[in-house]
């Protein structure tokens, strides 16, 4: 039998992701809390996207994302394309070392620059 509780804790668990967007002069501030997995990115992919113009300068801070799965590096793929692929567009910050493995072994930290902290990005995209 299914524990209906644990059910609905996990699922929860799959949807919760909180996205803050600001902007700082010509740059574009994401920062990104909870699960980059599935169903979170489901639901975060259009407000990203409609919020980045292309050739835009994107800051992502994901010092909150404590798991991404290949969905969360399918939407990393598609906010680069969208920013016009090159190289330093988009700077990532707050990496946490699980992801960082990830983006690593997959090659996808090779398409990113990262940054330290949100003021050594902002400097970075300036």
């Amino acid at each position: 039998m299914i524990d209906m509780m644990s059910f609905i804790r996990t699922a929860a668990l799959l949807n919760n992701m909180d996205i803050n967007i600001e902007k700082n002069g010509n740059v574009t501030i994401i920062e990104l809390n909870g699960d980059l997995n599935a169903n979170s990115t489901a639901k975060i992919q259009d407000q990203v996207l409609s919020a980045t113009p292309p050739n835009s300068k994107v800051l992502l801070d994901m010092t909150n994302v404590k798991y991404m799965s290949s969905a969360g590096l399918r939407f990393l793929l598609l906010l680069s394309r969208q920013l016009g692929g090159q190289v330093g567009n988009i700077v990532l910050t707050g990496l946490r070392e699980e992801v960082e493995d990830v983006m690593s072994i997959t090659g996808f930290l090779d398409f990113f620059v990262t940054a330290e902290d949100r003021a050594e990005a902002l400097k970075t995209l300036s």
